[in-house]
């Protein structure tokens, strides 16, 4: 007997091969015959009949901001309706481990509004091997971990050694490459020289250095040179994060990459607008310092209010819309632009930027529209790249946040696949499953073959898509309403079942 038989569907595999129909059958969390025999010459605890869908492998989500949120069942549901079985944590080079007692409060504060805050760490410190025990059983997703670069710089108090040492136990403890966020506090005080000697283990690993580069948009090719140089200087493969911008020039500096050697692969959202904290996007880069509080002190003075409204780009107030805003009395300009939110309040923009900076201890989030160098046409061209990888660059925290936590696989599939045809079926598993977990050294999942870890996915083609927008980001996707995770069946029916069969992946 089967633990679950899934038949009389069309099986994507991750290969490359069409679609072809076959019966999945599932025993002790693994798959163990994919074709016959017959859902009717077969018992099983538990049949999912999937006439007229695909069955795919789970999704893997290459850059996304789960590491408290994974926990979260509303956010399970929100991935499991889009496919995703796995979360690829630890990015952007902040994340709660390996982190003193002080470290951990810091990326606790500093990314409250992007990774949240974690409900099982107590006052810290935490070791890698410590955070990846907090996914075991806990929730319905898997996770795969990255050693963040700016916590290791804290903790270590930037001494290369010490940052080393950390990097290569993270690794032995479990993680799966190592991640950068060169314009986040404290990881944009590190030099090529101090990543590439970090991405030293890596090399011998086999994992990749993932990074939010020290720049995008105009800034993209100086930001690439600067990613190629790290990779080329320590043997590491080389992982982009949330690539956007003018489509050919970022195809082109893959393709040189690639044809150099290096091994290059990138992740990219399907949406035109972006998501960060405000205090980064809206403040003077010299503004910038570990110490949180003297930010905030120093958002009082006259001098750098007048800076504010001098210096930052007038369309930023307009373009930005707050997402998350956790202060009660301020709680109602969540889903507001800065500049209606501002005139509501009878301030000028820059005035209550300052104030919600300093009302929120700089907590607050926002989406903005990109700049008009990233346009419909440039994304699609990138995701039509073969080094592309799906990747959300999902946050839930906040009343608003983008809409791309909650649909972008699922826009992948209904709007990138079904509509215009940028992939076939077969290819969209590629990026969305199959690549992610070669990158990654997932070895047991991405496609389906007997042997393989039973993380499956059954889509109907016809309907899958996303639901939410901007004015309604939090609307859960359509079209994906059974999944497995480890031959459990964690979503039937499109409800979660209640089973927390997730795991803490390690690469092999």
């Amino acid at each position: 007997m089967f633990d679950v038989l899934i038949h009389g569907g069309l099986v994507v595999d991750g290969t490359g091969a069409p679609p072809y129909p076959a019966d999945v059958g599932v025993r002790d969390g693994r798959i163990e015959t994919v074709g016959g025999p017959s859902a009717e010459a077969v018992p099983a605890a538990v049949g999912i009949d999937a006439t007229g869908r695909l069955v795919a492998p789970g999704f893997v989500d290459a850059h996304v901001h789960g590491d408290a949120t994974v926990l979260d069942p509303g956010v399970q549901l929100a991935a499991l309706r889009q496919g995703v079985t796995t979360f690829v944590l630890g990015q952007d080079g902040l994340s709660f481990a390996p982190s003193s007692p002080s470290t951990l409060r810091f990326v606790t504060r500093y990314f409250a509004a992007i990774n949240g805050a974690h409900p099982a760490l107590g006052d810290g410190p935490v070791s890698v091997a410590e955070l990846l025990a907090s996914y075991d059983g806990t929730t319905a997703l898997n996770t795969v971990y990255l050693v963040p670069h700016g916590t290791v710089r804290h903790a270590a108090g930037a001494d290369p050694a010490a940052m080393l040492r950390m990097v290569e136990r993270g690794l032995e403890e479990g993680a799966a490459g190592l991640s950068s966020g060169l314009e986040y506090i404290p990881g944009r005080y590190g030099d090529a020289a101090e990543l590439a000697a970090l991405c030293a283990p890596l090399a011998r690993a086999g994992l990749p250095y993932v990074t939010h580069m020290r720049g995008y948009e105009q800034a993209a090719a100086a930001g690439m040179a600067e990613a190629r140089a790290i990779a080329e200087r320590s043997g590491a493969a080389l992982h982009v994060s949330h690539y956007h911008g003018p489509g050919a020039e970022l195809a082109g500096m893959v393709d040189d990459a690639l044809a150099a050697g290096l091994d290059v692969t990138f992740d990219s959202y399907p949406y035109l607008s972006g998501f960060s904290i405000l205090a980064m996007v809206a403040l003077p880069r010299d503004l910038d310092d570990p110490d949180l509080d003297r930010i905030v002190a120093r958002l009082h003075e006259p001098e750098v209010r007048r800076r504010l409204a001098r210096e930052t780009d007038p369309t930023l107030w307009h373009r930005a819309v707050l997402a998350h805003v956790p202060v009660a009395d301020l709680a109602w300009a969540e889903g507001r632009s800065v500049a209606e939110a501002a005139a509501e309040a009878g301030r000028e923009p820059a005035a209550f930027c300052a104030e919600l900076l300093i009302a929120t201890r700089l907590a607050a989030s926002c989406v903005f529209a990109q700049p008009p160098g990233n346009d419909d046409a440039s994304m699609r061209l990138l995701l039509r790249h073969p080094a592309h990888l799906g990747g959300s660059d999902g946050i839930h925290i906040g009343g608003h946040p983008h809409p791309r936590g909650f649909g972008a696989f699922a826009r992948f599939l209904g709007r990138h696949v079904r509509e215009l045809g940028d992939w076939t079926w077969q290819e969209a598993v590629g990026h969305l499953a199959a690549g992610p977990a070669r990158r990654f050294r997932l070895h047991d999942r991405g496609e389906i073959r007997p042997g393989m870890a039973a993380d499956l996915v059954v889509i109907d083609p016809d309907r899958v898509g996303d639901v939410a927008d901007y004015s309604r980001p939090r609307v859960l996707a359509e079209g994906i309403d059974d999944v497995l995770v480890g031959g459990v069946p964690v979503l039937a029916g499109g409800a979660l079942t209640g089973a927390r069969p997730g795991r803490p992946l390690r690469p092999r």
